[in-house]
């Protein structure tokens, strides 16, 4: 397996730390970070990275394929390392971002292609509820 300076530079990217530490960050994480999340979690450890950094960062590994961006109805997307196909479950009251298991839900893709005949390239699958901790506080 490439290491991440591998990866950027396989996706003809540049490795900079700045790169390293927000893919490195996202590739050991399941939160779906927002880019303002991404920031202040590096800003102790990287204090002359600029927000607009992370942004444009966010924007080149998106490009390259090595993260997917999401969009949760917020006013900020979230990102995730996991690029592989898989749906999302979204907390409506915490807006905390779940990936649902694959093995949940029946092959949607070949579902849908098979009534549409159409080619698909690739889908995003989100739902929206009330964590279980959150269930507690709804009334």
């Amino acid at each position: 397996m490439l290491s991440t300076a591998g990866l950027l530079r396989e996706r003809h990217l540049k490795v900079t730390p700045q790169r390293l530490a927000i893919f490195h960050m996202l590739s050991h994480t399941n939160i779906h970070p927002s880019a303002e999340m991404i920031y202040n979690s590096l800003r102790e450890t990287h204090p002359t990275m600029s927000l607009a950094t992370v942004y444009k960062t966010l924007d080149a590994l998106v490009k390259a394929e090595l993260v997917q961006q999401i969009n949760v109805g917020e006013d900020s997307f979230r990102y995730d390392a996991n690029i592989t196909s898989h749906p999302h479950i979204i907390c409506t009251c915490c807006h905390q971002v779940f990936d649902l298991e694959e093995d949940a839900l029946p092959n949607l893709k070949a579902l849908v292609s098979e009534k549409t005949h159409f080619k698909l390239s690739h889908e995003q699958l989100y739902f929206y509820g009330v964590c279980p901790d959150c269930q507690g506080s709804v009334h």
